[in-house]
Order: C-alpha cells, then sequence, then structure tokens
C-alpha cells in the first residue's frame, strides 16, 4: 500500500487551505491517491476554526499591526498561530482499508503517524484516550481561551501531560481531510495578542491556564537537556512517522495541475475573501 507525499512549501494562508481542499476534491474524482502534505506559512498565520466568530474572538488590529496573516478553516477547532511549526495534512477516502467508520476512531489511527513521529525525536509521546461523549477530557473541564491547544481532547498528543499537536478533521464527499500542527517554537504573548478577552484579567488567567497545558517541540527537549531542533529534522522525523502509523509507503509525488488551478480557484473565491474569512 502507498500513499502521495507531497512537500508545497510556505504558502499563503489563503493558498494552504485552498489545496487542502483542492486535494480532497481530487481524492473525491479519483484523480489523485491518499495524500500526506507537508507545508509552511508566508507569512506567519492566525487560523481560526470554521466555527469561530472572527470579530469576536480576534484582534484584527492587532494582526495587521504585527504582519500576521488570517485565515478561516474548513475544519472546526480553536485559533493557532502559524509560525515555527511542521504542518501537515491527510487525504483518504472513508473508505479506505484500515480507516474506521467512526470519527474519533479514525481520528486515532490517523494520528498514529504523529505518535511515531515525536518518538522519532525522542519525545515520550501518548495519545489521549480519556474523553467524555464530547470529545473534551474531563480534566480540562472549566474555563478555556480562544486558542487551540488550550486543552487535550480524546486521541490528542502529550508530552509531559501538555498537548504538544494541535489537529482538526472534517468529511466531505466521503473523504476525510486531516491537518494540523507540530510546534517547534511557541510564542504565547503574540498568540494572545491576536486574540480578544473580555478584560486584561482574563487574559492573564487564561494565558497562565494555556502555559500549563500546552508545550512545544523544543522546549521539551530543553527540559531532557537536548539540543532544539529545525525543521528538516522534524520533517524527516515525522515523514518516517506517518508511514510507519499508516502502513503505508510515502511516495514522493507534487500537486497536479488540476489541484494547482482548483487551488488558485478557491483562493479567489473562497479563502482569500472576507465573505468566508470574517463570515461569522
Amino acid at each position: 500500500m502507498s500513499w502521495r507525499y507531497v512537500h508545497t512549501g510556505s504558502r499563503s494562508p489563503a493558498e494552504n487551505m485552498a489545496i487542502d481542499e483542492a486535494m480532497l476534491i481530487a481524492h473525491y474524482e479519483g484523480r489523485t491517491p491518499p495524500t500526506v502534505r507537508f507545508y509552511g506559512w508566508n507569512p506567519p498565520t492566525l487560523s481560526i476554526g470554521y466555527f469561530q466568530r472572527a470579530e469576536r474572538e480576534v484582534d484584527l488590529k492587532a494582526l495587521h499591526q504585527r504582519g500576521i496573516g488570517f485565515v478561516r478553516r474548513a475544519t472546526g477547532g480553536r485559533a493557532v498561530l502559524h509560525d515555527r511549526e511542521l504542518t501537515y495534512s491527510l487525504i483518504v477516502s472513508q473508505s479506505h482499508p484500515g480507516i474506521p467508520a467512526s470519527v474519533t476512531e479514525a481520528y486515532r489511527v490517523l494520528s498514529a503517524g504523529l505518535l511515531h513521529g515525536f518518538r522519532n525525536l525522542g519525545l515520550e509521546a501518548e495519545m489521549t484516550g480519556l474523553g467524555n461523549s464530547d470529545g473534551e477530557s474531563k480534566a480540562c473541564a472549566g474555563a478555556v481561551s480562544s486558542a487551540c491547544f488550550d486543552s487535550p481532547s480524546r486521541y490528542e498528543l502529550v508530552v509531559q501531560g501538555k498537548k504538544i499537536a494541535g489537529s482538526a478533521q472534517m468529511r466531505s464527499k466521503g473523504v476525510i481531510l486531516q491537518h494540523g500542527s507540530v510546534l517547534l517554537d511557541l510564542d504565547i504573548g503574540l498568540l494572545f495578542e491576536l486574540l480578544r478577552f473580555p478584560d486584561d484579567q482574563s487574559k492573564d488567567r487564561m494565558m497562565n491556564q494555556f502555559e500549563d497545558k500546552a508545550i512545544a517541540v523544543n522546549a521539551c527537549l530543553k527540559v531532557n537537556n537536548r539540543p532544539p531542533v529545525d525543521i528538516p529534522v522534524v520533517e524527516e522525523a515525522f515523514r518516517a512517522g506517518f508511514a510507519k502509523g499508516l502502513g503505508a509507503a510515502l511516495l514522493p509525488g507534487t500537486l497536479s495541475d488540476y489541484e494547482e488551478a482548483l487551488a488558485a480557484r478557491l483562493v479567489r473565491q473562497k479563502y482569500g475573501t472576507n465573505g468566508w474569512n470574517l463570515r461569522r
């Protein structure tokens, strides 16, 4: 069994989300095999979940002043600051051999590559599995911020009890799109500067809670007196991790001309528009 592996480099916020959707459509139409994609962001970007209220939860003025990009994902979840990270996406049919029908169980299977990737970096990562019926860990009850990584959900990846990878999944046309972030470093101050809070006290309280619940790769390595890693090292570790987790060879490839053209249209008509990004 083999999957296509593509690395699309650092793209704009709208391009990155458009490419993920274009790959989903192309796979649905039978034009492409199941795919693992790695990518980065130019400029650094704040992405929000499909259901978040942009103007209520995000300080759009601060985004502009900081030169941070902005985009709404087609998947759920909360805000993520994409900067010093490896971003991945997986595209596969719901009927693909070995993919469970259950959303949460499919998430567990597809996230196994993350587990192996972290372990390839020498980190003692674990996958949470104690969530309640709504997917949130009972240990994370209480107030949460608009930021992703605020709390681990079922089958999320944790190291030293802290969330180290944030992922989201959607299904459309019988195809699964799962994408997420592996943070090398995290600027918590900048992230919370870009979000709105009722008052400074709430902001400080939630930032402190966030620091207790989330961690990045190089912070974990530092705790263990190991040197930091860079993006190429992480890409190598996670490419091998996904191959092992999926039980498949990852064959190098590129986006097809069809996918590139479809992504360009999705940028113009959807992900690059205020109608999409500020819709709520």
